[in-house]
């Protein structure tokens, strides 16, 4: 290598074949671009009248959802800059549950607000010292937004928890909301424990069954198996419970191995044996006083021919998420060989049924009292892809039960809250010297992409609506937003009109903006070169429960 092509400057420090990206153009306009294209994609999902995309994942599944978190986890964005707005989202849906297109739409409407400043001079440090006054502005003035006295609320008292869920679950099914929200409702206030605070997310159940449509949904107080009994008793009432995770089964007798027989009443006899010994067993099971038997496992035929003789009734859990449920459910314990229960080790139920529901035979669980008692929505709708969609709505309304049973203010909704702030924050930016006070404007402008949004994806004229929200907020009536239905603007302060949960918003405002100024805050991009080696495929997901 002669010395005419030594490297030098920064070639010099990094290996070979990395890529060097810096200053505004290179940079921070690329980012800014990348995250614009992201939120591009979510922003025509916003709000009730918001489109569904069509997502066709890497193991090939297939998503038809207008529910950003979910496009956005199954993009498999790479950009490293749009994949802050990502992790925004995720944040957010771990966090809320509800409000992650809101949070993305608004980081690249920030973005490309600032943009249109860079280009006309302003330095980035700039701009994020605007934001970052302008987005603490915002959290004062959404808590003067907040409507009085929603902050003592019953949690039990499903208008109220309808209220604020209707606008979490219309976003993702628009026309259903009503149906699903008092499905949605009865569930959740069925398992709210004594300190609502508690409230497990996770003792909601949804069970999919194909046939039917929304309005052959029901709630079941306990849990849905997709299965059918094993054996030929298909129901019982009041009975104990045994759980048994290794399956019940003739190997379930001594250990495993080789049996010498010399003749053939030695045969006979180690069968007679093995039979007694099964008996036996089972009849122990019987006599502790179960009048159920779950197994984790594969059910053998002898076993279950005693099961039946004692009027035992067989239930199969293959998997083991259900059958840690089973047991929350019932008080049980699981116990790991087939052996004799203690009174201890029984759980309870109140009834257990075979039903058929739609074609597809189930097994009902029910348990009345109890207090971490789970309850099941049972879903009904025409194809997979529905009922997985309409299953996203369900998680987002539980969610939202879980944030208002620890903070239950809420904000107008229908994008009254936002134009609100915007004329706020355009009023304090006026007071504001110095630089900052550019970046403020953009920042209260950059709520307007929410009206406008609504309004855009509803098929109403944007600018006439905008200027007719500014002009009614500015004479005072801070409940106005828009009225989708009506295609115009409409004073939501009645008790059907959408209201936001104070927390959803709080959140996904503070994420934005906080996703915004980190990616504002990237001057330079240093990407080293890709492992060598042949490509690999990225191993197949596993299928998770």
């Amino acid at each position: 290598m002669g010395f005419s092509m030594q490297p030098y400057g920064i070639q010099a420090m990094l290996k070979e074949g990395h890529r060097h990206l810096s200053g505004l153009d290179e940079a921070v306009l690329k980012n800014i671009d990348a995250c614009k294209q992201l939120s591009a994609i979510t922003r025509t999902s916003l709000g009730p009248n918001g489109m569904n995309k069509m997502v066709i994942n890497h193991l090939d599944k297939l998503f038809v959802t207008s529910d950003a978190g979910t496009i956005v986890n199954e993009l498999e964005v790479q950009h490293p800059a749009a994949k802050i707005l990502v992790l925004a989202g995720k944040a957010q849906q771990e966090e809320i549950g509800d409000g992650v297109n809101l949070t993305i739409s608004f980081a690249g409407e920030l973005l490309q607000n600032a943009e249109e400043l860079i280009r006309t001079g302003l330095h980035p440090s700039e701009i994020i010292s605007g934001y970052a006054k302008g987005i603490s502005k915002v959290i004062e003035h959404l808590g003067e937004l907040v409507e009085e006295g929603s902050e003592n609320m019953d949690v039990r008292n499903k208008e109220q928890v309808i209220c604020r869920m209707t606008a979490a679950v219309a976003s993702k099914q628009f026309g259903q909301e009503e149906q699903l929200c008092s499905l949605i409702a009865d569930a959740c206030i069925q398992v709210c424990p004594k300190n609502p605070a508690n409230f497990n997310v996770d003792n909601v159940r949804v069970a999919k069954l194909l046939g039917g449509g929304l309005h052959n949904s029901s709630v079941v107080r306990g849990m849905v198996l997709k299965n059918d009994a094993v054996g030929s008793i298909k129901r019982m009432e009041k009975a104990k419970v045994a759980v048994f995770v290794g399956g019940v089964d003739t190997s379930a007798t001594e250990t495993k191995g080789t049996v010498l027989i010399h003749s053939a009443e030695q045969l006979e006899n180690y069968a007679k044996t093995e039979e007694a010994k099964v008996e036996e067993l089972i009849k122990a099971v019987a006599d502790s006083g179960a009048k159920v038997i779950v197994s984790g496992a594969a059910v053998g035929e002898m076993a279950l021919h005693f099961c039946e003789r004692y009027k035992l009734m067989v239930l199969k859990i293959s998997s083991k998420f259900e059958l840690r449920r089973f047991c929350r459910t019932t008080g049980a314990v699981a116990l790991l060989k087939l052996s004799a229960p203690s009174p201890d080790d029984l759980g309870y139920i109140d009834s257990v049924s075979v039903e058929e529901i739609g074609g597809a035979r189930v097994t009902v669980v029910k348990n009345e009292e109890g207090g971490n008692s789970v309850s099941t929505i049972v879903l009904r709708g025409s194809t997979d892809s529905i009922l997985d969609d309409l299953e996203r709505a369900v998680d987002d309304g539980v969610n939202t039960y879980k944030s208002m049973c620890r903070d239950s203010r809420i904000v107008p909704g229908a994008a009254a809250t936002e134009i609100e702030l915007a004329r706020r924050l355009k009023e304090f930016s006026l007071k504001e010297t110095g630089l900052d006070q550019y970046a403020i404007a953009k920042f209260a402008e950059s709520f307007e992409m929410v009206p406008k949004t609504l309004a855009e994806n509803a098929g109403l004229n944007a600018m006439e609506i905008i200027s007719s929200l500014y002009e009614r907020h500015a004479s005072g009536s801070t409940k106005v937003g828009i009225d989708l239905e009506g295609g115009a603007c409409g004073d939501i302060s009645g008790s059907s009109g959408p209201w936001d949960l104070y927390i959803t918003k709080l959140f996904a405002l503070k994420y934005a903006a906080d996703a915004a100024c980190t990616v504002l805050r990237i001057d330079q991009i240093i990407m080293s070169k890709p492992a060598g080696g042949p490509r690999r495929e990225q191993p197949a997901g596993m299928d998770d429960d």
